[in-house]
């Protein structure tokens, strides 16, 4: 079946599995192929700072491994920007990041940076590597992205997906209303973070959507039916879809 939002697959959470023991297993780069089989169109991995998760090595592997589009999430790290320079992934996502915080906690502050993401968005085009920015769906935010004429921007969703009663349908709002203006400026929208098989059908029917990144929900899924499984149920859900104009 054709599909028009594609499912990009976040594995860091394999890798944290694996930290607990701080062994060898499971492989993220067996999670990658597996979600490959399940349908999914890129595999996401977010090499921090503190290497809390995935490794080098796993970067190394992804990409010489993987067959569907990689996405390289990033903070504006030299030494992270210049690994991901190297390597050559299909996409950069940057995001802010702390040694504090669990997961990503929000979105860039573009609107207030004094140019140093301005800086890793110029060494990462001059790599010939598309680049995304993971932003609060801010106008603000969306109106700094389009200055910087970066490719996508991934909104996040993570307010939407902690929303209950009526904020569900201002966080969804809030979502669409940004995702237009992503649009108009000629970028590519996605979206991401806490997305899972409850909440991810109103996200997915977004005007012009053209990619959810999901990870813990899918790899939570997987402990209970397997990789392939898990990713391809989430695969289903997307093409049920319906969006008007498409």
């Amino acid at each position: 079946m054709p599909h028009f939002i594609d499912l990009g697959v976040n594995v860091d959470h394999v890798a944290t599995l694996r930290q607990a023991r701080r062994g060898q297993e499971p492989d993220p780069i067996t999670a990658a192929s597996l979600a490959e089989q399940g349908g999914a169109d890129g595999i996401t991995f977010h090499l921090r700072e503190d290497r809390r998760h995935i490794s080098d090595r796993d970067v190394e592997l992804f990409v010489q491994t993987v067959q569907v589009r990689t996405n390289f999430e990033l903070a504006c790290a030299a030494d992270v920007l210049a690994i991901c320079c190297r390597v050559q992934p299909d996409w950069a996502l940057l995001v802010p990041e702390s040694r504090e915080e669990v997961t990503t906690e929000g979105g860039l502050d573009v609107a207030g940076d004094s140019g140093r993401i301005a800086d890793a968005i110029l060494m990462l085009k001059d790599s010939g590597i598309a680049t995304s920015l993971f932003l609060d769906p801010e106008p603000n935010q969306i109106e700094a992205a389009a200055k910087l004429k970066v490719d996508a921007v991934e909104l996040h969703t993570g307010p939407y997906a902690l929303a209950r009663g009526t904020a569900v349908v201002h966080e969804l709002g809030r979502l669409a209303d940004t995702g237009k203006m992503i649009r108009d400026a000629g970028m590519r929208l996605h979206a991401g973070h806490g997305l899972n098989y409850v909440n991810v059908r109103p996200v997915a029917a977004i005007d012009g959507m053209a990619e959810l990144n999901i990870g813990h929900s899918i790899v939570s899924r997987s402990v209970m039916v397997g990789m392939r499984e898990a990713v391809a149920e989430m695969r289903r859900l997307l093409d049920s879809v319906t969006i008007a104009g498409r």
